[in-house]
């Protein structure tokens, strides 16, 4: 009969000849065009059920729309076509032709609870060790007149900061609401709707803008680089003290070091932002998932394009670098080299604040290596260092406060004025010391030398030397 016809379908494999200038496409997934066709008959429409093929633990479909090849504008089209959904995404197009549907997939995010775990703890752990440093530090010294007091303060100072913006700013909580916003896309949405069938720009979904993470990016960008500048810092007084045999440096020392310690960090900041964040392209200095520097790329590698590698990565690379350079000096100087001009006293304080800043250094170095080799690792090695990261990182504040607070013998005396319990028993030593006063004399024949005592002494003391 006249309603009678030939059906048919042809399956095209990818989407490399309908190459659509408005559906961007950033996913690797495989796409499919099907290709229908009915030769004589009529024809009122068509109705087509796609079920899509995807991990649903990773990611998460957020729109489609039901669309067509228009060969007159030669991209894709939603004329004619109307989409609805149950358990399938289902089109219907008054039309035959090649047909298509385009989606776009929200990333779901995964957090190790463990991870978690041990961030919260070991961040309140280091950020209570860094107050209690702080306060000992100023209330013990007169800060203002002691480098050495300034810069440790200074230091303890950028890491405080940095740990508090991370323990309340780092993860994103704008895209983690966004992926929970629906809990399943597959809800029935039947008769099929035609106003909402609109053409998609993409097949990923970004979380809406959000400046506010940008702003946490850039402070905790800014407060770690000025916490790797002020070991460096630490170094190189360490080294002008070895210099002026622990002489106190100029005034103008402090100023100095105020302006390179906390402007060189903005300066790169500074320069950073302007290099890579444009309005609507946060993602260029940032990661979606945390606020913090861009370091994968659309495909989840390592990018040497990412701010990651050449504002922070380098920069700090560079500060180690200056550090190792500076204790190898150091330590030829003070160990090999014989100083006239440092007593034993001065030598034993001297090797005491280079442990600790090394210390510090050798810290710092390691669990941003860790952190590194954790970006560019595969899953279960990055699991690995994840948790060595999140270990190393949280404990930072604690080993300053050991090193330079807990050791320290005024807090061992504070607190045992405090806590008489941790008071250690004085046991008194008496030294006793003679004083022997002699005289010599020469008898005119004999090799004996022959030495007696001025004052009343009961013994008699008698030296002999013989002639080479």
């Amino acid at each position: 009969s006249s309603d009678n016809g030939r059906v048919g379908f042809v399956l095209y494999q990818n989407n490399k000849l309908f190459q659509s200038r408005i559906y961007q496409s950033r996913s690797s997934f495989s796409k499919q065009i099907v290709s229908g066709n009915i030769d004589g008959g009529r024809t009122s429409g068509i109705e087509i059920a796609f079920s899509p093929k995807y991990d649903t633990s990773e990611l998460q479909l957020r729109d489609h729309a039901c669309v067509f090849w228009d060969y007159a504008v030669n991209d894709w089209s939603t004329a004619g076509c109307a989409k609805g959904r149950d358990h399938f995404l289902r089109c219907r197009c008054n039309h035959t032709t090649n047909f298509a549907v385009l989606m776009a997939f929200q990333t779901k995010y995964k957090y190790a609870k463990p991870l978690e775990y041990i961030s919260y703890i070991g961040v309140g752990l280091s950020m209570a060790s860094l107050v209690i440093t702080i306060l000992f530090q100023i209330l013990t010294r007169k800060t203002r007149k002691s480098s050495v007091t300034w810069m440790l303060v200074s230091l303890c100072s950028s890491m405080l900061i940095f740990n508090i913006i991370f323990i309340s700013g780092i993860e994103n909580q704008n895209a983690r609401n966004h992926s929970s916003d629906t809990p399943s896309y597959y809800q029935h949405y039947l008769p099929y709707d035609t106003a909402s069938n609109t053409l998609l720009t993409s097949d990923t979904v970004d979380p809406p803008p959000d400046s506010w993470c940008t702003a946490v990016a850039a402070l905790l960008h800014y407060f770690l680089l000025a916490t790797f500048m002020w070991t460096a810092l630490n170094s190189a007084q360490l080294y002008l003290l070895l210099l002026r045999a622990m002489k106190p440096l100029p005034g103008h020392f402090l100023v100095t070091t105020s302006v390179i310690g906390w402007g060189i960090p903005a300066a790169v900041v500074a320069v950073t932002l302007g290099a890579t964040y444009r309005e609507g392209k946060a993602l260029n200095y940032r990661q979606e998932e945390f606020c913090w520097l861009a370091a994968l790329d659309q495909k989840q590698n390592f990018s040497v394009q990412k701010p990651m590698l050449w504002s922070f990565l380098l920069p700090v690379a560079l500060i180690l670098l200056f550090n190792i350079i500076i204790f190898i000096k150091i330590s030829v100087s003070v160990i090999w080299k014989k100083n006239k001009n440092l007593t034993r006293n001065k030598k034993d304080s001297f090797m005491k604040k280079m442990i600790g800043t090394i210390s510090v250094v050798v810290m710092l170095g390691i669990t941003w290596t860790i952190g590194y080799l954790m970006l560019i690792s595969h899953e279960e090695t990055s699991l690995v260092f994840s948790y060595l990261f999140c270990i190393l990182n949280a404990t930072q504040g604690l080993q300053i406060c050991i090193l330079y607070t807990f050791r320290s013998p005024i807090f061992k005396k504070k607190v045992a004025e405090l806590f008489p319990v941790f008071r250690v028993t004085e046991v008194p030593l008496y030294l006793h010391s003679k004083t022997y006063y002699v005289s010599k004399s020469q008898p005119a024949k004999h090799s004996q030398e022959t030495f007696r005592s001025t004052q009343t002494f009961s013994e008699n003391i008698s030296l002999s030397t013989f002639p080479n």
